[in-house]
């Protein structure tokens, strides 16, 4: 049950027809996975501890540096060196008391990486590399979670939902593992926020049941053109991971 300081927390959530009380209650009993906290899973934590997803739980293993904080909205100077789940702990839990926040400072591996998702409900996207995203995406098909994908590059971006056993996963949309950029990639800060912000309504719409998911579609975004482009992605049968 919703305490009285939740109901006028979420007030301006709960008032929207098909969410009322119910749909913030199943905010409230659900776990939501963020694998990096760097530009994009900076913001979606911050969204999704707002909206009072009850139980979210972080893994990174880097430390903040000054270049993060052009677009990690979560660190300030006095941050710098921290473990990134620390700082992103403490500064959820100032935003909102009434959420569960597990800071896990490890580097998604073949040999953690079912122990780190098991108990979520979703898995967001905050990754920064194709190898560890492909870790999750199989992962996440054969334990039946819910994978929000979300890439980004200089004034472009993406996202798609995959739900496992109905839509294409990620392996069936990157035929090859796409080319990893040795040096750090152009970003400006509006881009993760941007999909971080998307990623964060699918993840709501999912665990409340309300509207139509991004569900075997990619959106992507062209920041040069501020063009959006929704395309339908199409199930490989003999995808590795999710073909039959």
């Amino acid at each position: 049950m919703l305490s009285r300081k939740e109901l006028d927390r979420y007030y301006r959530q709960i008032i929207f027809p098909d969410f009322d009380v119910r749909g913030q209650e199943k905010l409230k009993n659900s776990h939501i996975l963020i694998a990096g906290v760097g530009g994009l899973g900076s913001l979606s934590s911050t969204y999704l501890t707002r909206a009072g997803i009850g139980h979210i739980t972080l893994v990174d293993n880097d430390h903040v540096e000054l270049s993060d904080l052009n677009r990690q909205i979560l660190y300030q100077d006095e941050n710098i060196g921290e473990r990134k789940v620390d700082s992103a702990h403490k500064r959820l839990l100032e935003m909102n008391p009434h959420v569960e926040i597990t800071p896990i400072f490890e580097k998604i591996r073949k040999e953690n990486v079912l122990s780190i998702v098991k108990g979520a409900q979703v898995v967001v996207d905050g990754l920064d590399n194709f190898e560890t995203r492909f870790l999750l995406n199989s992962i996440c098909v054969k334990e039946n979670i819910p994978f929000i994908y979300g890439g980004i590059d200089g004034l472009n971006g993406a996202i798609m939902t995959i739900i496992p056993n109905k839509t294409p996963c990620l392996t069936c949309l990157f035929k090859n593992t796409p080319t990893e950029k040795k040096d750090f990639l152009p970003v400006f800060g509006f881009v993760p926020g941007l999909i971080a912000s998307l990623q964060s309504m699918e993840a709501i719409k999912l665990l409340a049941n309300i509207g139509t998911p991004l569900a075997g579609k990619l959106l992507l975004f062209d920041g040069k053109t501020g063009e959006f482009l929704l395309s339908k992605t199409n199930k490989d049968n003999d995808c590795p991971v999710c073909g039959k």
